[in-house]
Order: structure tokens, then C-alpha cells, then sequence
């Protein structure tokens, strides 16, 4: 018995002995002040959010997109065109032309206010109350006739009920059209087919 709880007394002494002279594990390396190691996840590709810096556009200072337009511009009061601005024409662009379209008028194909064309690419838009002429020397235009039949604008004039949209449409050309004063819409439409580079749009709204 003795002897048993000797060696246990000599064997637990051995084994601390054992015990200290062995290090103590290294800590985990956290990587703090070194450079972390790269990562299975690279970097996408920037995500396209749908808008372009300088993209083409046509806005009025007289109307949002949208809203309803002041009545100075319609039949009910001056029937003068508004003013128009455009921005961001595309690279190439020869030529701006522009068609004011009523799609809701009770008439096969909706009924036109306006037809402009001849425009240089840097005119930057239209003042209020361009005049019912033919050529207009500043800023630069030619003008086709209305669904009236008479050259210029010709202010929105719907009959009662819902509010019509009045659309406002700006097309840049990769060519120039030579066209002659009082083209229809029609006519317009098939001179630029095949030559339009950037299309955009302004929506007013009026009713009564």
C-alpha cells in the first residue's frame, strides 16, 4: 500500500516537471497591424442605376412633367406655345425637331398642335409665344401645320370631361432633313425614319 501511493507521489511529480518545461501555446493570430489576407469575394461591377449624366430631355419652365398646363398656353387663354428647354443632345446630332400630340382627342390618331423641325442641334429650346410663321429666323426653325391645318401652335381645346395629355416630343437627328415649311406629322414622321438618335418626351396635362 505503501509502496502504491509512492509512485503515485513520484509519477504526479513527473509529470508537473513534464508540464513546466513545455511553452505555452502561441495566441491566435488576430492579423491586427498586418495586412488581411484577400478575400474569395471581389468587387462587382458598378451598378447601372438607370440614369446618365447629360442624358437628352425636354422640360418646360412652365409646366412639370406630368402637371396640368397653365391656361395662358391652351385655347381658353393667350393659345401661345410654352417655353421649351432641351439638354444633353446626343454626339452626331444634326438636326432637332419636335411634335406637340394630343393621343386622347376623339379623333382617329389623336389630333397634332404643333410641328417644328429645322432646329440646330444647339438651340438649347424654344421661347414662349413662337410666332404662326412658316421659317422663323431666331432661334431657327421651321414649322409644319397642325391638325387645324394652320402653321404653328395651336393650344390644347378639349372637349368636357377627363384632362387630355398633351405630349411634347423632342427628336434629335443623325441627319439634316431639308424639308420644306407645312409638313404634317405624318410627313415629318416618315422624313425622320431611320435618322433618329434620341427621342425625349414632355407630358402636360389640361381638361375641362
Amino acid at each position: 500500500m505503501r509502496a502504491s501511493l509512492m509512485y503515485l507521489v513520484l509519477t504526479s511529480a513527473a509529470v508537473a516537471l513534464a508540464l513546466a518545461g513545455c511553452p505555452e501555446p502561441p495566441a491566435p493570430d488576430t492579423g491586427e497591424g498586418m495586412p488581411m489576407p484577400p478575400t474569395d469575394t471581389a468587387p462587382g461591377p458598378p451598378t447601372d442605376t438607370g440614369t446618365t449624366a447629360g442624358a437628352w430631355s425636354i422640360t418646360s419652365s412652365a409646366f412639370e412633367d406630368g402637371a396640368t398646363i397653365p391656361q395662358k398656353y391652351t385655347a381658353d387663354g393667350e393659345d401661345v406655345s410654352p417655353p421649351l428647354s432641351f439638354e444633353g443632345a446626343p454626339a452626331g446630332a444634326m438636326e432637332i425637331a419636335l411634335i406637340c400630340h394630343d393621343p386622347d382627342a376623339p379623333r382617329e390618331g389623336g389630333w397634332t398642335h404643333w410641328v417644328v423641325y429645322g432646329m440646330a442641334p444647339e438651340i438649347g429650346g424654344l421661347p414662349e409665344a413662337v410666332p404662326a410663321e412658316e421659317r422663323i429666323e431666331e432661334p431657327g426653325l421651321v414649322q409644319g401645320v397642325n391638325s387645324g391645318e394652320k402653321i404653328g401652335y395651336m393650344g390644347p381645346s378639349p372637349p368636357a370631361g377627363p384632362a387630355h395629355r398633351y405630349q411634347f416630343t423632342a427628336y434629335a437627328l443623325s441627319e439634316k432633313l431639308d424639308l420644306e415649311p407645312g409638313a404634317t406629322k405624318a410627313e415629318l414622321e416618315a422624313a425622320m425614319e431611320g435618322k433618329v438618335i434620341g427621342e425625349a418626351m414632355l407630358t402636360g396635362m389640361y381638361g375641362r
